[in-house]
Order: C-alpha cells, then sequence, then structure tokens
C-alpha cells in the first residue's frame, strides 16, 4: 500500500505541475485524486503532493524512461519519476548487469510495445458492453474487457483526454486510468528462466524512484 501511495503522490505531483492545482480545470489531476480515493490514499497524502508542485524548496520530478534486455532476451521497460536521474540511470544500469542483462538506448524496443491508456471504469446500469464499445470506438477504444467489479477499456496513447471527457459526460465513475506498455508477442520461458527475469524485476519495483515496468516475458 505504502508502495502505491509513493506512486499516485509521485503522479499526483507531476500532473499539479503540468497542469494546475485545481482538479475542475485540469483533468489528469481529476481522475489521479478519484484514483487515490479508491485507493484509501488519506486526504492529507493527497494535498500535500499537490501543495509539493507548488513549493519552490520541494524536489522537482522528471518523467524518465529507461529501456533494455534483462536475460534470455526479455525486453524490459522501466519508467521512473526521479528528482534525480543520475542516481536513478546508475542504479537501473546496475540492476540490468547484476541480473544478466544490458541497459539500451532509448527509443530502441518501442516497437516492440504498444502504448496504451487504460481506464478502469464501474458498470453503469443500462449500458451493455458492446453498445459502449461501439459508442467509444470513435474516441479511440480499441478493447473493452471485464476484470471482477471493473471494465477495462484500452485505447490509443493519445486518446486519452477525449476518452476521459466522453466518461465524465456521460457519467461513468472512473476508478483509474493509467499507461501501459503492451508487448506485440511474449516469449515463453522455463521455469528457472523465469525466475532469473523475476529477480531483475523485483529489484526494479524496490526501487522508490521506479513507477511502472513492463516486459514481454509471458
Amino acid at each position: 500500500m505504502a508502495r502505491v501511495f509513493t506512486k499516485l503522490g509521485k503522479e499526483i505531483t507531476i500532473a499539479t505541475k503540468s497542469g494546475g492545482p485545481d482538479p475542475d480545470t485540469n483533468p489528469r489531476l481529476r481522475v489521479l485524486v478519484q484514483q487515490a480515493k479508491k485507493e484509501n490514499m488519506p486526504k492529507d497524502n493527497v494535498e500535500r503532493a499537490i501543495r509539493k508542485a507548488t513549493d519552490k524548496d520541494a524536489s522537482d520530478y522528471k518523467e524518465v524512461v529507461y529501456e533494455g534486455y534483462g536475460p534470455h532476451g526479455i525486453a524490459v521497460v522501466v519508467e521512473t519519476a526521479t528528482d534525480n536521474p543520475t542516481r536513478t540511470v546508475a542504479n537501473v544500469r546496475s540492476y540490468f548487469n547484476k541480473h544478466g542483462g544490458s541497459l539500451g538506448t532509448t527509443g530502441s524496443l518501442e516497437f516492440l510495445f504498444d502504448h496504451k491508456c487504460v481506464f478502469k471504469i464501474a458498470p453503469k446500469e443500462g449500458v451493455s458492453l458492446e453498445d459502449l464499445e461501439l459508442e467509444l470506438i470513435d474516441y479511440g477504444v480499441d478493447e473493452v474487457d471485464v476484470d471482477e467489479e471493473d471494465i477495462i477499456l484500452y485505447g490509443d496513447f493519445k486518446s486519452y483526454a477525449d476518452i476521459q471527457s466522453y466518461l465524465e459526460g456521460n457519467g461513468f465513475e472512473i476508478h483509474s486510468a493509467e499507461f501501459e506498455r503492451i508487448p506485440h508477442d511474449t516469449k515463453e520461458l522455463d521455469e528457472e528462466q523465469r525466475a532469473q527475469i523475476e529477480k531483475l524485476l523485483d529489484k526494479f519495483e524496490e526501487d522508490d524512484d521506479v513507477q511502472n515496468v513492463f516486459h514481454n516475458m509471458a
């Protein structure tokens, strides 16, 4: 839970910095505040993250993406939010090196992944999945799925604002809105090989600068 709060806090600070501290006029911040409520993140934490964006003495987070290969040719994309890119790149490089991988150049793995926005919303009475999917095609959604109580919408990365605008305008409750990198193809590994990759992924997950990690291991 602490990890989730840290990640959300950084996203709220970054969203506030780029779009202002008022959720009414900052759509990205509005969704993140709703997501924070869903995750039971204390209101104080949310307000502190918003204040941090306007505090001249506070750390200035930069979003930096690192790409590399783990052992057995597994592609790994690491998204970070950091106030010290020099520290972060050194850490990321060391994780790759110590676990049989190597850090690549920025953009070298983009062709292996689709960059998507992913919305989780509450079902709405009287609206079927088929109707919702047909309606949202024009707004950039290309896949609709169901996960337990949520409806999951996958859309083009650039369609984020259009999809959010439609959902809010039509009274849908948004539980979360995130960006994911979905591999075009995945690689099958045996149990021993998987364990090696998992060790590398765990190192990334433990790093406070790391926001998200994506890979193409099946």
